[in-house]
């Protein structure tokens, strides 16, 4: 009997639906395309039935329903099917199936027809060939091939597993969108976001929040940009940071290779290293955390803060680079080159290329190296200066040595020789040291501190003490030649030595005059002899 109630349903289905067409169908003629509604059919059910006082308009199938509305397939254990609405109610075990594309799952589903919107609760699974989709309440558009939950979901892919309190899929575009306590598991990272798009096909997050990703020691913050879970493989802008442990890469935009180990950052960009105390900026910088490395070029600054004070220090180029980095004995280089500015409030220096070893705590100053400390300056073929806990504790100049202290308009104390050596304490300049062909010009001062004259003396070997960071005491413990000349009958051959300039007008004034190149002019160069080659950079892979 059952089987020939469905088959009159089947019938009078038919009749009704051609019924409809006929009436959709009222517009006539050789170009007018008729379009026909689409109805939700029974295709089987073990059993039907109605009841017109509980559920009014409806046919109740029961046993291994199907259904079908265009190329989507229903299947449930139960039914009802509302003919003047074309929708459906369907009970356990509901499963929508769309060719092998597309599968539904969920505990309950109300599908709609002409709306074609369904509405699947409880234990709902959206299946498709690239991820996996679960959740308690999914709305499901046919119309485009959207699915949004609001009440939590987890999407899976091969790679990773996403959860959200909010999202939807475009099973078209394979395009995800979660918002709302969002995090990313992968076996490789983690990410958290407030809000990200995901694609299932590519497996690119697209960053459109403040988001988190944390790997082992290596964290990226970022409001948005883009990351390929696949390759590793991040573009991200909007003044986004790279950190590896104590140090951390930001830029107006940021490139990072998650595998390679790198990462690159453009414009206004801030390289920090909080152990070592310094800070790297400019316009171009670049960090590989495998070797422990970076540069920074364009506009490059370090700065570090020590003393109270802040050192700035410009070059077109500035590597920080680590060697020996997996063994216990780590030493860390800052190299700088060329154009080389260094500003702080007590000191200021310049040469073509400089580099500070950590291993003996030395910054060597290379290529016509010019240092001024108060009113002194300093200068030599090369400038090593040794540094106690941040603090400067001896320099070290070598050959074609002078320093020179400005006393008036026209006179000047001069010392020069083979090397100097200049001992600081208290954070003072204290004592200094001239060794081999030692020259000497020098103007004592009486007690209203009024030149009196001058001293032209040479020697092998000079120490002069400092006060105040002034010299008030010279002292030459082997025999010397020397002449003293009233300050009325200084001979103009004798006033000045013959290596002394005064390059007064290549001192940095401030922090920012660091970036304004000036030279010297070409008469008052070095002599040209062989010096000591600068070591080059590298490309941060030695170890």
């Amino acid at each position: 009997m059952p089987r020939i109630i469905t088959i009159l349903i089947l019938f009078m289905n038919t009749l009704f639906c051609f019924s409809q067409t006929e009436q959709a169908g009222a517009p006539t003629g050789d170009n007018v395309k008729v379009r026909k509604k689409s109805y939700v059919h029974m295709l089987h059910a073990d059993m039907t039935k109605g009841d017109e006082q509980r559920l009014p308009n409806a046919i109740i199938l029961v046993g291994n329903v199907q259904l079908r509305r265009d190329s989507m397939y229903m299947y449930c254990d139960s039914a009802y099917l509302f003919r003047n609405t074309n929708s459906v109610k369907a009970f356990g075990n509901v499963r929508m199936q769309q060719g092998d594309t597309l599968a539904l799952y969920g505990d309950y589903a109300d599908y709609n027809g002409d709306e074609n919107i369904a509405r699947v609760r409880n234990n709902v699974r959206l299946e498709d060939k690239t991820s996996v989709l679960e959740t308690d309440s999914l709305n499901y558009d046919r119309n485009i091939n959207l699915a949004y939950y609001f009440n939590g979901g987890t999407l899976y892919d091969e790679q990773s597993t996403l959860d959200s309190q909010w999202g939807q899929y475009d099973v078209n575009t394979k395009q995800a969108v979660f918002t709302n306590d969002v995090q990313l598991h992968n076996p490789q990272f983690m990410m958290d976001s407030d809000t990200l798009h995901y694609n299932t096909s590519n497996n690119v997050a697209t960053i459109v929040g403040p988001t988190k990703i944390t790997s082992g020691a290596n964290i990226i913050r970022s409001h948005y940009g883009f990351y390929n879970t696949n390759t590793r493989q991040a573009t991200l802008l909007d003044r986004s940071v790279v950190a590896n442990g104590n140090k951390e890469l930001t830029g107006d935009s940021l490139f990072y290779d998650a595998l390679a180990g790198y990462s690159e950052a453009f414009g206004n960009i801030i390289y920090n290293d909080t152990v070592d105390r310094n800070m790297l900026t400019g316009g171009y910088g670049y960090m590989n955390e495998l070797v422990d490395s970076a540069y920074v070029t364009d506009r490059a600054v370090v700065s570090d803060y020590s003393q109270g004070d802040t050192l700035y220090m410009h070059a077109d180029t500035i590597w920080a680079v680590s060697h020996n980095v997996d063994t216990d004995s780590v030493y860390r280089l800052l190299r700088a080159y060329h154009h080389v500015q260094v500003y702080r409030n007590d000191m200021q220096a310049i040469c073509d290329s400089m580099i500070f070893d950590s291993r003996d705590s030395c910054l060597t100053m290379y290529k016509d190296p010019i240092m001024w400390y108060g009113g002194q300056q300093l200068l030599g073929e090369e400038v090593k200066i040794y540094m106690d806990t941040a603090s400067i504790d001896w320099v070290h100049i070598i050959n074609q040595t002078l320093y020179a202290e400005r006393m008036d308009s026209v006179n000047y104390n001069q010392i020069s020789g083979r090397e100097m050596k200049f001992l600081f304490k208290d954070k003072k300049l204290d004592e200094m040291q001239v060794i081999g062909s030692v020259m000497v010009r020098y103007y004592p001062l009486d007690s209203d501190s009024t030149l009196i004259g001058m001293n032209s003396t040479e020697a092998g070997k000079l120490t002069a003490f400092m006060r105040n960071d002034e010299v008030y005491k010279i002292l030459i413990p082997t025999r010397a030649d020397g002449v003293f000349y009233p300050l009325s009958k200084i001979p103009h051959d004798v006033r000045y030595l013959e290596n002394f300039a005064w390059f007064d007008y290549l001192r940095p004034r401030s922090k920012e005059d660091i970036f304004h190149w000036r030279g010297k002019s070409l008469d008052k160069q070095l002599k040209k002899v062989k010096r000591q080659s600068v070591p080059l950079p590298t490309l941060g892979i030695e170890k």
